[in-house]
């Protein structure tokens, strides 16, 4: 029985994805965790303790961290990235639940969303060679 070209290999065969989408990808995936991280945060925030007051007042504070770059790029980033890592929210509201300190979680809560819309945007941690230039990308 003869099989046919395709089948054989002498066709030639179509790649499905431009190595331009494939480069992309990462950068996609890292925004949509962003995004999934800043939604079960606010979800667990609204959950179990509701009030917008403490939301708004603390959401962005993670921002002052930007503060550090008067003192140079290289302590600029560090300040940023210390609280642009998510370990520090975590621990802290893992710590605020199981010692039933209501404050510690949201605060937890809250910082762990502002790191989710950041990522989500496109903010990631930042190198100490260029305030541009993040693991995400340069914004």
């Amino acid at each position: 029985m003869r099989r046919s070209a395709a089948l054989r290999g002498s066709a030639p065969t179509r790649q499905r994805y431009s190595p331009a989408i494939l480069a992309r990808l990462p950068g996609v995936l890292l925004r949509f965790e962003g995004l999934a991280v800043l939604v079960v945060a606010l979800f667990l925030y609204f959950h179990e303790y509701g009030g917008w007051v403490l939301l708004v007042v603390l959401f962005l504070a993670p921002d002052l961290s930007l503060a550090g770059y008067l003192a140079g790029g290289r302590v600029g980033a560090m300040t940023y990235d210390a609280l642009h890592w998510e370990v520090g929210p975590i621990a802290l509201a893992t710590v605020g639940i199981v010692a039933d300190a209501e404050t510690a979680t949201r605060i937890g809560l809250i910082w762990l969303a502002h790191i989710g819309m950041d990522r989500l945007l496109g903010y990631g941690l930042k190198y100490p060679t260029e305030f541009r230039g993040s693991h995400l990308q340069k914004v």
